[in-house]
């Protein structure tokens, strides 16, 4: 799928996503810090992805994590810097919420540390019931590869 807004375009092509670019913002991000570049490859391929171009030149990049029926997860969020103030977070989280195999899902997650208001303009809400949620955290993973 290709998307096209003004200069921006949005596509679902993995052909196409620039992993060193991927690779160095995650690796630097608050929530990815360290991560290795073989690491970023897998989660590419085991997810579906939306990369954000400005012409050729990747500006954004986000993935969800999906049996594309009942569950989604939406990760690795994010604008270059450069082009932030655009409106291009929004219209990537509205492309990914309208994408055909994410209708009907019963629940799609997230985690953010800083962007509450925008995902709250899409219904996303703090968790209602945090005490049925358990996970297992490896917050050094990166560090021990």
């Amino acid at each position: 799928m290709t998307i096209t807004k003004d200069e921006y375009t949005i596509s679902t092509n993995k052909d196409i996503l620039n992993i060193p670019y991927i690779h160095a913002f995650l690796t630097t991000s608050y929530w990815a810090e360290g991560i290795p570049v073989d690491t970023v490859q897998r989660s590419i391929a085991g997810s579906l992805c939306f990369g954000v171009y400005k012409g050729e030149q990747q500006v954004g990049f986000a993935r969800v994590i999906s049996d594309e029926a009942t569950f989604a997860y939406l990760a690795d969020v994010f604008i270059d810097e450069t082009e932030r103030g655009k409106g291009l977070s929004k219209w990537l989280v509205e492309v990914i919420l309208q994408y055909p195999t994410l209708q009907g899902i019963r629940r799609f997650e997230l985690r953010t540390r800083d962007a509450h208001g925008l995902y709250a303009q899409f219904g996303f809400t703090p968790l209602t019931n945090p005490e049925i949620y358990m996970l297992i955290r490896f917050p050094d993973v990166y560090k021990q590869l």
